[in-house]
């Protein structure tokens, strides 16, 4: 896979940064690619962006597609008043439109790779792959932590083991709020 591209949706978190430094070392020239759909703070995409660097990539892209989210799927649950138990639903749609951006960015990048960090555990994975094989001809997907069916100690000591500094105590918090939904 020597110098062939691949775009990687990135959040910055243990799953997506264990993939960056596993394809680096794949020969795959990592292009990291974070689509904010909303909740980020400015700090944060920073971050992100730091992270990416810090593990290798080649280039990290930001996408603002918030306004996108809501005029595409918001909008509409408002409009319908489409509440489920008395709430508007969190239907995970902006995994669709995560799809459509690593899709753009990989024709431009000329990459024929896109990959993310999906665990093999959730729908999310279904989501990404089905939207990605829909809407594009060719791309290639890369799904190293379900492909590895890899867990979180193993990913977090393959990364200190490449000399890189994970947060345990953010990542056990993201996986709790993971677990609660």
């Amino acid at each position: 896979m020597k110098g062939k591209k691949c775009i990687l949706a990135f959040s910055g978190g243990l799953d997506t940064s264990f993939c960056v430094v596993y394809l680096k070392e794949k020969g795959f020239d990592v292009i990291t690619a974070t689509i904010d759909t909303g909740g980020l703070s400015n700090e944060e995409l920073n971050n992100i962006e730091a992270r990416s660097k810090e593990l290798g990539a080649v280039k990290h892209i930001c996408v603002d597609a918030k306004k996108e989210i809501f005029d595409e799927f918001i909008s509409h649950l408002i409009k319908a008043n489409g509440l489920y138990e008395r709430i508007y639903p969190n239907m995970c749609s902006d995994r669709y439109t995560i799809a459509k951006h690593l899709i753009k960015t990989a024709k431009k990048e000329n990459a024929e790779f896109v990959a993310h960090g999906c665990t093999g555990a959730g729908n999310d994975q279904i989501r990404i792959d089905v939207t990605i094989n829909t809407l594009s001809s060719g791309l290639k997907i890369i799904a190293p932590i379900r492909e590895l069916m890899i867990k979180c100690p193993e990913e977090v000591k393959y990364l200190e083991d490449k000399g890189f500094k994970v947060d345990k105590k953010v990542w056990l918090n993201d996986k709790k709020k993971t677990m609660l939904g």
